[in-house]
């Protein structure tokens, strides 16, 4: 079998679970990943044939996206010439993470595709949403990736074809620790910015995740480290807490460790918003921004209770199977159509 994966780069996120998803992709088949997007600070260890600048988020340093140097980057005349250049058609199975040009190739060439991610579960009308939608933000979740069929990925399974997160297996394998310190990693605000914030609490050690520092350097209460995914997860498996964005892979891993949770969403991004809605029924508190109140807050959280601990109800492996059978089931849809297809015309030249 000759598999078709395509992975959104915009963050870390997708590609750390490519990680996690490929080697067992590998024991059905050939696997050649698509990478879409240009600003992931993850080394890319992936059976990458494919690459495209594709439809990148940028970020400011102070919480928000950066829509200007977005509208830079873009070009729909190239994500046109590229969906129409690439391969789809050449493969027993497409996968597509939430990337558009996929999505656009396998309509230009009529190429079923199996929408497979986290951003998957928003197909479901049942998945958390922020009290006040976002009608943009709900037509970007459900037109920017289409597919033929949707495995979805969440917190809870808030619906048939929802499961587990995928965690790594360095996660899985741990033996968690509470070592007093937090780790923080806040990708859109600017070191500066997040260091400012985090001096306001002198006795509190910090490891600040920084896409600046190629080193691990300590200045103050805070330790500068790379962004690096197996040094991330080492602090996060020892951390009293963990201060990071409304993701999804991070905040799950740390809801699976038992560790203290704390979520500043991305402003403007409404899938944030949305993981937001859904980790408060977890017991996470979310911080709208940094704020004079941050001292405060972080007090509060340290001294409050635990999150709702996650457990998994799938293993990588069975989800894995989850997406085979649903390939199994777009071929069966294929060849029903392809009959039909020939029965009408029978009928139509008798």
């Amino acid at each position: 079998m000759k598999i078709f994966y395509a992975v959104q780069a915009t963050g870390n996120g997708h590609i750390a679970r490519a990680k996690e998803l490929v080697p067992f992709l590998q024991r059905y088949g050939q696997v050649d990943v698509f990478l879409s997007g240009n600003n992931s600070n993850l080394k890319v260890n992936l059976p990458v044939k494919y690459q495209s600048n594709g439809v990148s988020l940028f970020y400011g340093n102070r919480g928000g996206l950066d829509y200007w140097k977005m509208a830079k980057e873009l070009s729909l005349f190239n994500i046109i010439k590229e969906a129409k250049a690439l391969p789809v058609d050449q493969y027993d199975l497409v996968i597509n993470d939430f990337e558009s040009i996929t999505s656009l190739a396998c309509k230009i060439k009529q190429v079923p595709s199996i929408g497979f991610g986290h951003q998957a579960s928003f197909k479901s009308k049942l998945t958390p949403r922020p009290i006040k939608k976002d009608w943009m933000g709900e037509l970007i979740l459900n037109n920017y990736a289409t597919a033929s069929k949707y495995i979805g990925l969440h917190f809870d399974q808030y619906d048939e074809f929802i499961y587990s997160p995928i965690v790594k297996e360095q996660v899985l394998l741990a033996s968690p620790k509470n070592l007093g310190h937090i780790s923080v990693y806040l990708s859109h605000y600017s070191d500066e910015v997040v260091a400012s914030y985090l001096h306001q609490l002198p006795d509190q050690l910090f490891h600040l995740f920084s896409k600046k520092e190629k080193t691990i350097n300590q200045r103050g209460n805070i330790i500068y480290m790379p962004i690096d995914n197996s040094l991330f997860t080492e602090s996060m498996i020892n951390a009293t807490g963990v201060i990071t964005g409304a993701g999804f892979e991070t905040p799950a891993e740390a809801l699976y460790l038992n560790k203290k949770l704390l979520c500043l969403p991305i402003k403007g991004q409404y899938e944030q918003l949305c993981n937001a809605a859904a980790l408060n029924n977890f017991g996470v508190p979310i911080l709208a921004s940094l704020n004079t109140d941050f001292k405060r807050h972080v007090e509060t959280w340290l001294n409050g209770a635990h999150p709702t601990q996650l457990h998994l109800g799938l293993s990588t492996q069975a989800i894995v199977e989850k997406l085979m059978e649903a390939a199994a089931s777009l071929e069966v849809q294929e060849e029903e159509f392809n009959q039909y297809e020939l029965d009408h015309l029978s009928l139509k030249f008798r």
